[in-house]
């Protein structure tokens, strides 16, 4: 049989920058084909001209052993390509079964699509409500919106890219199941994700792109994730460096935080407690959807509360400030959703910075100093390894894990006294990550109350020195993460720290914590 997709000689340059550089590329039936580099090396470029949302420079796309010109999506999905993006394609304002709708043609965008869209999540795991609108969903939940739109279109190449960024372990096992299953009846997959023990566990091959050209092709299974490492950064895998902690006073102070969910599909908070130190880094593990989006915003000042105390900043009631209010305490904020919420996609990274960091000498008796915004952004970019266009390069042309990294690098050297991190590593590669996950722990060494609020578990044991969950709007109490593991923090993830019929609370219910139900 010919290749399902042969690539020859594909090229793609912008501005300053070549994506994609004469790469060769051969996908056949059947097979997980992961897709290895770091951020900026050219891989989500590779898959837009795949997909046809990028025309290429040059190259030729083979399509099942004949040429073929992928002029737009629409084309690709005709010809049975799908692709899960890593930066989703949904518009908010709409509900799940009308972004799915949107990618389907004649009868499977009718009147039964609601109805197999809860077929098709509740059998691969990955529970979704037909006319639940976008914007009141987590990362978490967009992220499965966007499978499960693919899945509808029974392709026959699924392009992934980051897929399980924001998955839970038992979600991504399920996923996963699904994907060998898929590729058992002839699918071919491409496989783009940062996490190496996934490659490791189910791709069949991979290819290595670093600054735009194919670097290597190994099989995964027969490699280590520190010999994948060599082969993406050309050197050993980064591990941050440990450190004691030394706690000071309370710097971030939770009380009895009770907040009602703000839309139907929300989740209400319920009495929640939590105190952070300076100098040291607190993590909350959970399941996308239980209310870290809610806990995020009345901590961030998005959303504000009646009782003052309920949020405490270095011994100042901060629950009733806004977030401007809130960073002028000392408050640093890094959240989820880098473009949009982190960073204004149209805006240069100067200008980026200017938002949160404008009380950086950066304005002068109502004047905006442009010379020193520019300057600090171009330090951001130098200190933090980001690879960009220079400070008047727009966010949204930068690579996911380099933005993360510049949004990460902008809060840190605005000098907070409590730091709040919401995902911090999602979609980065490994040695961006260590990078990442390396600053906070410098900040908490230089005394900084920091909060880690992520999907990671790994990551979270790795820097953190008290470890709670959140689970449908309550969160446990911490404990040392030398006290636990990731097999006791799994059940409380399930919700095993929930009372059933507790008083003024649902019952309990390992499905509905999961969001199985």
């Amino acid at each position: 049989m010919p290749p399902r997709l042969k690539l020859s000689g594909i090229t793609k340059a912008y501005p300053g920058v070549v994506a994609n550089a004469g790469i060769d590329l051969v996908v056949v039936p059947g097979e997980i084909h992961a897709v290895l580099g770091e951020n900026g090396a050219g891989k989500s470029t590779l898959m837009k001209i795949i997909y046809g949302a990028v025309k290429p420079d040059a190259g030729t796309i083979a399509w099942e052993g004949k040429p073929v010109a992928i002029a737009n999506p629409a084309r690709a999905r005709r010809l049975g390509i799908g692709m899960v993006f890593q930066h989703f394609s949904l518009f908010e304002t709409l509900t799940t079964a009308d972004n799915i709708a949107l990618a389907l043609e004649g009868e499977r965008a009718g009147p039964s699509l609601p109805a197999r869209i809860r077929d098709v999540s509740a059998k691969y795991g990955l529970p979704l409500d037909p006319d639940r609108y976008v914007h009141t969903m987590s990362v978490g939940e967009r992220q499965r919106v966007e499978i499960v739109r693919c899945l509808l279109q029974d392709p026959r190449l699924l392009i992934m890219d980051e897929p399980t960024s924001v998955l839970t372990p038992q979600a991504v096992e399920k996923l996963f199941g699904t994907l060998r299953r898929l590729a058992d009846e002839g699918c071919s997959i491409l496989y783009i994700s940062h996490k190496l023990d996934e490659i490791r566990a189910l791709c069949h091959k991979a290819t290595v792109l670093r600054a735009g050209r194919v670097t290597g092709d190994c099989d995964p299974r027969r490699e280590s994730s520190s010999s994948l490492a060599r082969m993406m950064i050309g050197g050993d895998l980064p591990h941050p460096q440990p450190r004691t902690a030394q706690p000071g006073a309370d710097a971030l102070v939770i009380r009895d935080l009770t907040l009602p969910a703000d839309d139907p599909f929300g989740t209400t908070l319920s009495a929640i407690d939590l105190t952070v130190r300076a100098g040291e880094i607190v993590g909350i593990a959970g399941v996308s959807g239980n209310g870290q989006k809610e806990l995020l915003a009345a901590l961030s000042g998005e959303r504000l509360l009646d009782d003052a105390a309920a949020v405490t900043i270095l011994g100042t009631p901060a629950a009733r400030l806004d977030a401007g209010a809130r960073r002028a305490l000392g408050l640093g904020f890094v959240p989820e959703e880098r473009l949009g919420r982190g960073a204004v996609p149209e805006m240069s990274l100067a200008e980026n910075a200017l938002l949160t960091g404008w009380r950086e000498r950066m304005v002068a008796w109502g004047f905006v100093r442009a010379q020193t915004v520019r300057e600090y952004a171009a330090e951001t970019i130098r200190d933090y390894g980001v690879k960009a266009g220079g400070p008047d390069a727009a966010a949204r042309s930068l690579s996911g894990g380099n933005l993360q990294k510049y949004i990460v690098g902008r809060e840190i050297r605005q000098r907070p006294r409590v730091m709040i991190a919401a995902q911090p590593t999602w979609g980065v590669d490994v040695g961006a990550a260590a990078q990442i996950r390396q600053a906070l722990i410098d900040l908490a060494g230089s005394g900084v109350a920091v909060l880690v609020v992520s999907e990671e578990l790994d990551e979270l044991f790795e820097i953190c020195d008290r470890l709670a969950v959140i689970a449908q709007g309550r969160l446990s109490d911490p404990k040392p993460v030398a006290d636990t593991n990731a097999e006791e923090i799994g059940l409380l993830m399930a919700g095993s720290f929930i009372h059933a019929g507790a008083e003024g609370h649902r019952a309990f219910s390992p499905a509905g914590v999961l969001g199985l139900d």
